[in-house]
């Protein structure tokens, strides 16, 4: 992978070993310009938690732009499997982390994706899987997804010093479209092959911070 000099890393966060494998096995990881790390946290965000907090503390990464990233639960009617979801601002008990650069992920998404719905607004954690009656209940709140791990993760970023933090997930189930079980069904399967589509618009992302600002 070709990268700029001196440039600050970036760090991709996802929970789940399928979802790391899909980053890992898409897109054209040359065109990033610095040093990419792709951390799989482990599920909850307890775990996503720990693991960041460990991975910024260490001098390779105690600069880097944080996004996170992997599947997540659509809350709105009308959201299909491998609809992206591009937060605004993540949400959990703790407060509320606002994220930089989403119109630009918006655009770059929907330049590599084209034809996938790209809806942004917030997302919001939980530490269990959301299921019927509670997901009209966090769509009440205005959120639009939930996963169980991006709040924490840009929570943990943000507490480890100021930096970029965004957040990027793929629906793998919606309230018509509930998923009992990744990849056993056609939804599980478009969203793995959306989220390993989603590397060069990260790239631009991360690009776009590196910019001097004017």
């Amino acid at each position: 992978m070709s990268t700029t000099p001196g440039a600050a890393p970036l760090l991709i966060a996802c929970a789940l070993g399928i979802e790391q494998f899909a980053l890992r096995t898409g897109g054209d990881r040359g065109s990033a310009d610095g040093p990419v790390t792709v951390l799989r946290t482990g599920m909850g965000p307890g775990a996503a938690e720990r693991a960041v907090t460990r991975a910024l503390a260490g001098p390779a990464l105690s600069g880097a732009a944080v996004l996170a990233t992997g599947f997540c639960a659509g809350l709105a009617p009308g959201m299909h499997p491998g609809d992206l979801v591009v937060a605004d601002e993540t949400r959990d008990p703790r407060g509320t982390t606002p994220c930089v650069g989403t119109e630009l992920l918006v655009k770059e998404l929907s330049r590599a994706l084209p034809g996938r719905t790209v809806h942004t607004g917030p997302l919001t954690g939980s530490d269990h899987v959301v299921r019927g009656q509670e997901r009209s209940e966090l769509l009440a709140t205005g959120a639009i997804a939930v996963d169980m791990e991006s709040a924490a993760t840009l929570h943990s970023a943000v507490r480890a010093g100021m930096r970029p933090v965004a957040a990027v997930r793929v629906v793998v189930d919606a309230p018509e479209h509930e998923l009992v079980r990744i990849g056993t069904v056609r939804g599980g399967i478009s969203a793995f092959r959306v989220l390993r589509a989603v590397l060069p618009a990260f790239f631009e992302w991360h690009r776009s911070l590196l910019l001097p600002r004017r």
